[in-house]
């Protein structure tokens, strides 16, 4: 997730405003302007002094900006970078950033190196593209590989205590979040963004499994469902194995009915979930619908991620391990 600073000189207010809705971290304005944008929403108002502005006409204006970052400064390149010379200063080390005048340069400043600038400062005329730029640059979380699996089986499992996830975010059919038994393989379980006539949709609630259940969360790491509250990123994930982030505004643990849901995927690994025996309760089939798990069956496809085993405290770790 990268930071995004907008630059409001010249100062325009509808600019600053569309600015803070998309949801930028910080705005660069002159400091007669500084009180205006403090005014209008709690945000990190920086003047032009706060961040050190390198243009590259040369090899020297290079090394300038490396000494820069040497010295713990947050260095931004002008708009008109190359990418040879911000690849060289990001071995330099972190505090980097770049001007981008659009949504396209941002994608590109974001993924230079596979690890790109640690922040972009949108130009006044990237404004047309500020939502999608905020929204790929600090929601996307890239995409992950899922495959489809074979339910093996789907067994009532007594009563245990589930975790239902209410996000601050409206989910779409085909997302929800990566649960399982085993951090080497989860199942995509589907958001309650579907009506029937006995309940109404709750688009932002993952009914997700149990207490012990682990969930992929971002930068690759994984949280025992329990562990999550309010204030929390979670990750989630659609059918096309796009990701992105979202917030949860409240964690509900209660005691349910339970099932016990087991699939084996094409090459022969096998994974299994705890998901409440409800209607409302989905999983997610190959061609990318929601099906409850109350219609679950033996045989159908269902999507799946599978991973290598192995986590200490939600981390990777080279362990032999094995989980079930």
């Amino acid at each position: 997730m990268k930071t995004v600073y907008f630059q409001a000189i010249p100062f325009d207010k509808d600019q600053v405003t569309l600015a803070l809705e998309s949801g930028i971290d910080a705005v660069i304005t002159s400091p007669e302007h500084a009180d205006a944008v403090r005014a209008l929403a709690k945000v990190e108002v920086l003047t032009p002094g706060a961040l050190t502005r390198v243009a590259l006409g040369s090899k020297a204006d290079e090394q300038a900006a490396a000494r820069a970052l040497a010295e713990g400064a947050r260095v931004v390149l002008a708009h008109g970078w190359e990418i040879i010379p911000v690849e060289n200063l990001l071995a330099q080390g972190s505090g980097l950033g770049c001007e981008v005048a659009s949504l396209d340069e941002a994608r590109l400043a974001a993924g230079i190196l596979e690890r790109g600038v640690d922040f972009v400062v949108l130009l006044p005329e990237a404004a047309k593209d500020m939502k999608a730029v905020v929204a790929d640059l600090k929601l996307s979380q890239g995409t992950l590989a899922l495959e489809p699996a074979t339910v093996t089986a789907v067994r009532p499992a007594g009563l245990g205590h589930r975790v239902c996830v209410d996000t601050m975010s409206m989910l779409r059919t085909g997302q929800g979040m990566l649960v399982g038994n085993s951090s080497a393989f989860t199942f995509l379980v589907h958001a309650e963004t579907e009506s029937n006539p006995y309940v109404a949709a709750r688009p932002f609630r993952i009914n997700a499994g149990a207490v012990h259940a682990y969930a992929v969360m971002p930068g690759d790491r994984t949280r025992y469902l329990e562990e999550l509250a309010s204030g929390d990123e979670v990750l989630i994930v659609g059918a096309d194995g796009g990701t992105s982030l979202a917030t949860v505004g409240r964690v509900k643990v209660e005691v349910r009915p339970m099932l016990h849901v087991t699939a084996r995927t094409d090459s022969g690994r096998e994974g299994a979930v705890f998901l409440q025996n409800a209607e409302t309760i989905r999983v997610v089939r190959e061609d990318g619908c929601p099906v409850s798990v109350v219609a679950l069956a033996e045989g159908q496809r269902i999507l799946v991620r599978t991973d290598e085993a192995g986590r200490h405290f939600g981390m990777r770790i080279a362990e032999d391990i094995k989980e079930g």
